[in-house]
């Protein structure tokens, strides 16, 4: 039987991949220029390729933050994931859309260092992207909900904590080499 609370949780997680099916996103090219504006559920049916930004973050441990992602997101449900970030706003500036997803999704603020660009093609979608790392031993507290557990990773044990988890095969693609020779 349902309780009260579980209907709750699954109407606001229902809310949340509504209100994400339909926001705008640019489609674009291998060099990342602008070719349409569809919606993200268009992007995700047809596997387009969109801008990205990836967000690695690292306390003055050398650990890195790592999180799982929420059952209702629309790529990786449930997943591991070794970056913060997601797709950018129509004619969003990149620094602004990396600044935003950081604070959206781990409640986090920092000054965040451009590693580089970054591009992924897979069964999953198609992502030109820009990979930054962010500094901070603040505690994550990932108020939007799209992420529901975080740990942080000694960067020298990253591949054994990668091994037997799921974890986003787009970050793990575009974040691990340019964070490798941070």
């Amino acid at each position: 039987m349902t309780r009260p609370a579980d209907d709750l949780t699954t109407n606001t997680e229902n809310a949340r991949a509504t209100a994400a099916a339909v926001e705008l996103v640019e489609h674009v090219d291998a060099d990342g220029q602008v070719l349409a504006v569809v919606s993200r559920a268009e992007m995700r049916q047809q596997s387009l390729r969109h801008r990205c930004t990836y967000i690695a973050v690292v306390d003055s441990a050398k650990r890195l933050v790592v999180h799982q992602r929420a059952d209702w997101k629309d790529v990786y449900p449930g997943w591991w994931d070794v970056s913060f970030g997601g797709i950018c706003g129509v004619g969003e500036k990149w620094d602004t859309a990396a600044a935003r997803e950081l604070e959206e999704e781990a409640g986090l603020e920092a000054d965040l260092e451009y590693l580089g660009p970054g591009s992924y093609e897979g069964d999953d979608g198609a992502v030109f992207g820009r990979i930054y790392l962010a500094r901070t031993d603040a505690e994550p507290s990932c108020p939007d909900g799209e992420v529901v557990a975080t740990d942080r990773v000694p960067l020298d044990d990253l591949d054994h904590w990668l091994q037997g988890r799921s974890v986003c095969l787009d970050s793990i693609a575009v974040v691990l080499p340019l964070l490798n020779n941070s």
